[in-house]
């Protein structure tokens, strides 16, 4: 792998496309959102936007994976990171990052790998999505956006490469100093491998574990303070890249797995409008003891990525486990399927 090295940008066109960057990810941010197509409201948490798109392209840029191509009219604008909540024929909600092109205002672009042992959406989007196919989207958000750096350094695993893909164009459309490692189980199984080899030639190391094993993340330690660091993968490559930073360095991490959803105590959650109060164990989650009371609490994903079980919050403190609300959401808010009360009791609006 090349040293992971910082270039000073000094020529007068890379100074005017660093600067054009800058503008670019400074823009204003896509939340709150904007006007809503359809508001779909439920019993004690807030509106959530939705849109109609339709599949008009399928392909499939690896083994195991499926690119589609999601068109709809009045789509938001997004920055490179973004994700959208694909609400499945099922009524499963997922979450799949953009890997598309952002100056695109017809379509989304998503990808997702077939996970033969997952909880069932991935199956969902392989199976029942075809051309021609309406779904559900909502979004989008973005917890991972590109900041401004003079110099990046990009590690993905796998399918973990469709939130870096579009910061990879964004960087070299500015002339930024970027590397990439990409890893793998073996090159075809890697999305988008002839683009990206393309675009960034010998900034890009790929490490196929059927070829030479797993990646080494020691030079990792060698990151100058100015470069910016981001990893999207399996949670074991995550670890590997937040340990292998240098001293109080953490990089830049997009999380798609489940959150740890219990330990911390029991403690007690009062139903305002019910009147009812209930404890919530230290092995169970809010929405498991909400559900014996409660059959009908609204819930998709279980993850804290995609909203639907969203609450407010009238008192208490929340330990908040979710990787959806923004820190200003999560004063007022907790989503119930990971989040927990930080201290004996919680107050909700239901």
């Amino acid at each position: 792998m090349p040293r992971l090295r910082t270039v000073v940008l000094i020529a007068g066109a890379a100074v005017l496309a660093k600067r054009a960057m800058r503008r670019r990810i400074n823009a204003a941010p896509l939340w709150p959102m904007p006007a809503l197509d359809k508001p779909v409201s439920g019993r004690g948490r807030l509106a959530t936007v939705t849109r109609r798109v339709v599949v008009t392209e399928r392909t499939e840029p690896a083994e195991g994976v499926v690119r589609l191509r999601l068109e709809g009219t009045g789509l938001p604008a997004w920055q490179p990171g973004a994700h959208v909540d694909l609400v499945l024929p099922s009524g499963l909600v997922r979450q799949y990052s953009l890997c598309g092109d952002p100056a695109d205002t017809d379509a989304y672009t998503v990808a997702t790998r077939l996970v033969e042992d997952g909880r069932g959406g991935s199956r969902e989007v392989h199976e029942r999505l075809h051309e021609g196919t309406e779904i559900e989207i909502r979004g989008p958000r973005n917890r991972f956006p590109l900041v401004d750096a003079p110099a990046y350094v990009f590690v993905a695993g796998g399918i973990g490469i469709t939130p870096v893909l579009p910061m990879l164009r964004a960087a070299e459309a500015a002339g930024a100093d970027w590397r990439l490692l990409y890893c793998g189980r073996s090159r075809a199984t890697l999305p988008y491998l002839d683009e990206i080899e393309k675009l960034g030639g010998s900034r890009v190391t790929v490490v196929a574990e059927d070829e030479s094993g797993r990646p080494d993340l020691g030079l990792l330690a060698e990151v100058l303070e100015e470069t910016a660091v981001y990893c999207c993968g399996p949670e074991g490559l995550m670890d590997a890249v937040a340990a292998a930073m240098p001293a109080g360095r953490t990089p830049r991490l997009e999380r798609f797995a489940p959150a740890a959803t219990a330990g911390g105590g029991a403690f007690e959650v009062e139903l305002r409008r019910s009147g009812r109060t209930l404890t919530v164990a230290a092995d169970q989650t809010v929405l498991a003891a909400l559900r014996t009371e409660v059959p009908g609490v609204a819930y998709s994903c279980e993850q804290g990525f995609c909203g639907t079980c969203r609450l407010r919050v009238l008192e208490g403190e929340v330990d908040h486990r979710d990787e959806l609300l923004t820190d200003a959401e999560r004063g007022d808010s907790i989503l119930i399927c990971v989040s927990r009360g930080a201290g004996e009791r919680l107050v909700l609006d239901l």
